[in-house]
């Protein structure tokens, strides 16, 4: 099992840069898919970026030349650097993790962007 904890979320004005961290409770060497996804009001909650234990990145066409996830092993943490903010980036962030076949979620991280 794994406990997950986001933080970073915040207010920022549009255009602004904003970096969410989570935290596993145990080491993430092994686990394959860690990823970030956002849930907006009144939307389904998608798919922000995914990163692989080989390092290999997926992004929403949404994102893509703004957002960068990246993972360090060492500290058991995936990262979202978020730069040049819309208001349309306005969600609540939850962090994912697919483990031995099951999925784990953070209890997600509020960014408001603000125009």
């Amino acid at each position: 099992q794994v406990q997950l904890v986001e933080s970073g979320g915040d207010l920022v004005q549009s255009g602004g840069s904003l970096r969410l961290s989570c935290v596993a409770s145990r080491s993430i060497f092994g686990i394959n898919a860690m990823g970030w996804y956002r849930q907006a009001p009144g939307n389904q909650r998608e798919l922000v970026a995914r990163i692989r234990s080989g390092g290999s990145t997926t992004y929403a066409d949404s994102v893509k030349d703004r957002f960068t996830i990246s993972r360090d092993n060492a500290k058991n943490t995936v990262y979202l650097q978020m730069n040049s903010l819309k208001s349309e980036d306005t969600a609540v962030y939850y962090c994912r993790v697919s483990d031995g076949g099951m999925v784990y979620w953070g209890q997600g991280t509020q960014v408001t962007v603000s125009s």
